[in-house]
């Protein structure tokens, strides 16, 4: 499985963001696709994932109602689209997959490279 993200930058806080990643190297019929966040100094947190099929969505409390994350099977993209951003949201951001929902968000079984986004206040 390769996953390549993109589409972090700079924005004010208040703006938006979309980030992207396209997937590749298997068919990902009933598996899950997240995105998690890191600082320097934190461990990676889990943001949302979504899973292949159905699209059924999933998000950590402090992103809810701001993000919201998709994915274009046709495409095997997977978009993270981040509103209202907040400084507290600066971080390099890493799209996973997995082979269920709760391997996505616990032990993903890849990661693709990150993208940084940093929300200037």
């Amino acid at each position: 499985v390769q996953l390549q993200a993109s589409g972090g930058g700079l924005v004010q806080a208040g703006g938006s963001l979309r980030l992207s990643c396209a997937a590749s190297g298997r068919t990902f019929t009933n598996w899950a696709m997240g995105w998690f966040r890191q600082t320097p100094g934190k461990e990676r947190e889990f943001v949302a994932s979504v899973t292949w099929n159905l699209g059924t969505t999933y998000y950590a409390d402090s992103v809810k109602g701001r993000f919201t994350i998709s994915r274009d099977r046709a495409k095997t993209m997977v978009y993270l689209q981040m509103e209202s951003l907040e400084p507290a949201d600066t971080a390099v951001y890493y799209c996973a997959a997995g082979r269920t929902v709760t391997l996505v968000r616990n032990s993903p079984n890849a990661w693709g490279q990150g993208t940084l986004v940093t929300v200037s206040s």
